[in-house]
């Protein structure tokens, strides 16, 4: 048996196990999303067309997932690049205790998030949450209930991400700052250049490629954020995001794996648009 031939034979199994796991599922939810569908009926898929995707277009229920989703996606990513960015640069100098410090501050992020969304609903419950004895150390039940407040439950799963999240912008922060060349901060102090000019004609474009790169992973799981808004208030008080919905719709009631899929592709192509500005902006820096 020639090389090649022991190459192929551990190669197509590996292969096969792909194409079966990711590739059909791929295909097979693309055709459910033009068919009339439901998983749990004994009826094959009936062909509509664009049907699923024309009535989830005409869905005003739905079109409000989409704009809470994007509210979502702007505040914490926002928040996220703004704190994770502070953080690096704070830690990009070594000092006693920074390697504990970033250890620490690294913890959310290694945690699963639908464990992260129940441990915050606790720290949130008006009973006994620690989060109103910070508010109103005095009389804590005084203090909103924040997941019980339409008009702060945004806001409470925006602190949540922002908590597990931040780290990773800044360890891709940290990563950037840690690969400027010392000669250039060096060059401008020579010139007597100020702190500012330093941070703008410097840190700013030598971090700047990797910055959006964070923003780019950090909007793309904004976008289909679930398990912390599931395991934080279950998708109710205005955090009904699209993955909430797309959950409701394929396993919840009467169960529609068309309209689902149909729904499912629709963010994909959200994401792939968005991550497409994204990737551009950030050739554009490179020079590309």
């Amino acid at each position: 048996m020639s090389d090649g031939t022991l190459v192929k034979l551990f190669i197509i199994p590996t292969l096969a196990l792909l194409i079966l796991w990711n590739v059909f599922p791929l295909f097979y939810s693309l055709y459910l999303s033009f068919t009339r569908y439901s998983a749990i009926d004994n009826k094959p898929p009936d062909w509509r067309g664009t049907q699923n995707y024309v009535n989830i277009l005409k869905d005003k229920n739905l079109w409000e997932s989409f704009a809470t989703t994007g509210r979502f996606a702007v505040l914490s990513v926002g928040i996220q690049t703004v704190l994770g960015f502070s953080l690096a640069m704070l830690l990009r100098n070594k000092f006693r205790g920074s390697g504990i410090i970033t250890t620490l501050i690294l913890i959310p992020m290694m945690l699963s998030p639908v464990v992260v969304g129940m441990f915050w609903k606790n720290i949130y419950n008006p009973g006994w949450g620690i989060f109103n004895y910070l508010l109103d150390p005095i009389n804590p039940q005084r203090a909103n209930d924040m997941l019980g407040n339409r008009a702060t439950t945004m806001l409470a799963a925006v602190i949540v991400d922002v908590w597990m999240w931040t780290p990773f912008v800044m360890l891709l922060c940290l990563s950037g700052l840690s690969a400027i060349p010392d000669y250039l901060y060096e060059a401008a102090a020579i010139d007597r250049a100020s702190s500012w000019f330093q941070f703008r004609r410097i840190t700013l474009p030598q971090v700047a490629p990797l910055l959006m790169i964070a923003i780019l992973f950090r909007t793309i799981e904004a976008l289909k954020a679930f398990d912390i808004m599931q395991g934080l208030t279950g998708g109710t008080n205005g955090t009904e995001t699209v993955s909430i919905e797309l959950y409701k719709l394929a396993f919840q009631g009467q169960v529609a794996t068309g309209r689902a899929s149909a729904l499912a592709y629709i963010v994909l192509i959200i994401v792939i648009c968005i991550s497409n500005v994204y990737i551009r902006s950030l050739n554009r820096m490179r020079g590309e």
